[in-house]
């Protein structure tokens, strides 16, 4: 029987969420995701071992204060297994302060690691990076599910990657089953839902972020 993402009953299943990668993914489609709703559609359609939630965290010395440390913490203790570093902080030639992080590698490991006790990979990235190691996975017997997005402007999800994986499914059609739409706006804080605010856009970056 297939039911949510293709996942079936039978099924050993975890889910792969790039955390960034999907922040911006559907904050381009418009509407935030609901966690809550994302966990319990999973824990019904499969046989679910984890759900991995992978982010580098902004942690300014100046501030003692990450905007992303709410979100984190509702995950963590609503059934998530997080796994997140720090953003390494330095100044630029300008002299301004930034930060570079990324859990790509975290991720592949904890991938490569879980394989064997796995039927179906769920992964929530568009990274085209990650070719390989769905390839390498696929080779020990795991369909590969990929979840993002080619509707938004510019696309999110590459094409090498749709092509690896052994199904892909685009967020803007997910979003009435695990978005949130809506939303007034609020200062930084994780929801009951498990969304998130606006205020967190630019702790999600892989690559550079300036501070003023």
């Amino acid at each position: 029987m297939t039911n949510f993402l293709g996942m079936r009953e039978t099924e050993k299943t975890a889910l792969f969420i790039d955390g960034a990668n999907l922040y911006k993914a559907a904050r381009a489609l418009g509407f935030d995701m609901d966690y809550k709703s994302l966990l319990a559609k999973a824990r019904g359609a499969s046989q679910l071992v984890r759900a991995y939630y992978f982010t580098a965290i902004q942690e300014d010395r100046d501030q003692d204060y990450s905007p992303l440390r709410p979100l984190v913490d509702w995950l963590d203790y609503n059934g998530y297994t997080m796994v997140t570093k720090m953003a390494r902080e330095f100044t630029d030639a300008t002299g301004k302060k930034r930060f570079k992080g990324s859990t790509d590698i975290e991720l592949v490991v904890e991938m490569l690691n879980l394989a064997p006790r796995l039927d179906h990979i769920i992964l929530f990235t568009g990274n085209g990076d990650f070719k390989r190691a769905i390839d390498a996975v696929q080779a020990k017997g795991v369909r590969v599910t990929v979840v993002s997005t080619i509707k938004s402007q510019p696309p999110m999800a590459s094409d090498e990657l749709r092509r690896q994986a052994d199904r892909f499914f685009d967020l803007a059609e997910l979003e009435k089953e695990i978005g949130r739409t809506g939303a007034p706006a609020r200062k930084p804080r994780a929801s009951q839902s498990g969304g998130y605010d606006d205020d967190f856009e630019n702790e999600f970056d892989d690559e550079f972020e300036d501070v003023d």
